[in-house]
């Protein structure tokens, strides 16, 4: 027979679920759609302070919450479509992500796939016009930076049979892949920085037309209502502490905290699936078996090891040695810097595929190309 204040307190708790029809399930579906609109929210302000990094993780958690079967309402599949547009514009550059089951299909034009869903929602006729035509632009115009003109040729065709597009475009584009010129004053009108801007414009729309931020305005009035950032930390933290503390009863009677350890998991996916959300970057795992010789098994199953064993073991890998600057990179760097400006670095990063290297990889480099003109005797050289 259960304590009579076990009793109570289980009543207590039902209650304060069942009261006015506020059952858990309905609760927790609109505190899952406050979160996914948190989420978004955020995804956006990432995109707009041009912090990719920052922008997965934030898409990694609205995807988790997004599989809640309540969160199929209209705003959130929009939401959601916006989420995988502003991805594909983010790795617009990276001509060897897939978005879709066709591998032709990079990801500007799978973002200009979903861009087409998007004409009743944007209210102004010519920003919908003007980012259709900057993806169409981009797409030709990453494709002639990279070298791949035959990829750009493919691309026009793609657009021609599977999107509305001017006919004039289809021609002038055309023109310039068939004259190979990779920086023509129109593809340079239409830049990638360019293109940037302009859906940042459709995200504030956005947003200022949907806020949601509901748990943004909580958030801001916690934050101002608090004296310092000392007594904001203990709040958050009293509030995790009490979250995930939980008190279990001991056979003698005596209680003992135990913390509630949460471990998320990770999915090993195939590089053959292709993610809505996200590029299919992950990998395989290797495993790399090694016969052992008659020696080495008798010392293991007597529980001894060899020097030579340890040694090995503890022996770090060597490094993959990065390849050295070439014509082609230099003339990346030149080009970014004539475009942006020096100092800019990570929005040439952006532009150009140098090869797995840093912004300050990028400056050391600049300078010794100009210290190397500057003894040529060369006043400008890009």
């Amino acid at each position: 027979m259960e304590p009579e204040s076990d009793k109570s307190d289980k009543s207590d708790t039902e209650s304060s679920y069942t009261d006015q029809n506020a059952t858990f399930p309905r609760v927790s579906a609109v505190a899952a759609g406050w979160m996914l609109d948190f989420m978004f929210v955020s995804m956006c302000h990432h995109f707009k302070a041009d912090k990719p990094d920052e922008f997965s993780r934030s898409l990694s958690i609205y995807k988790a919450i997004s599989k809640k079967s309540s969160l199929n309402g209209h705003f959130h599949v929009e939401k959601k479509l916006i989420c995988a547009f502003l991805t594909r514009v983010i790795h617009g550059k990276q001509l060897n992500v897939l978005f879709e089951e066709d591998s032709h299909v990079m990801p500007l034009m799978s973002a200009a796939k979903l861009w087409s869903k998007f004409e009743d929602v944007v209210t102004d006729e010519s920003l919908y016009k003007n980012i259709n035509i900057l993806l169409i632009v981009q797409t030709v115009a990453v494709c002639m930076e990279k070298g791949q003109r035959s990829s750009a040729s493919s691309a026009l065709k793609w657009f021609e049979n599977n999107h509305e597009i001017p006919q004039s475009l289809i021609v002038k584009l055309s023109t310039i892949v068939a004259q190979r010129e990779t920086y023509h004053p129109f593809l340079m009108s239409f830049s990638f920085s360019r293109l940037l801007e302009t859906v940042k414009s459709f995200v504030d729309a956005y947003l200022e037309k949907n806020p949601s931020d509901f748990l943004l305005k909580a958030a801001t009035e916690m934050v101002q209502s608090s004296g310092s950032m000392k007594d904001l930390e203990d709040v958050v933290t009293k509030d995790i502490s009490l979250s995930e503390t939980s008190s279990e009863s001991t056979e003698d009677g005596r209680e003992k905290e135990s913390t509630v350890c949460l471990r998320t998991k990770r999915k090993l996916l195939s590089t053959k699936i292709i993610d809505v959300w996200q590029p299919d970057t992950c990998k395989k795992p290797f495993v790399s078996l090694r016969r052992l010789s008659r020696n080495e098994l008798i010392q293991r199953l007597s529980g001894k090891s060899t020097d030579t064993c340890s040694k090995n073991e503890q022996k770090p890998k060597p490094r993959k040695a990065r390849g050295k600057w070439t014509c082609e990179l230099d003339q990346y760097l030149k080009d970014g810097v004539r475009r942006h400006g020096p100092g800019k670095w990570s929005r040439i990063l952006l532009d150009y595929d140098f090869e797995g290297r840093s912004g300050v990889m990028l400056k050391d480099r600049w300078r010794v190309l100009i210290r190397t003109e500057s003894k040529k005797g060369s006043a400008s050289f890009m």
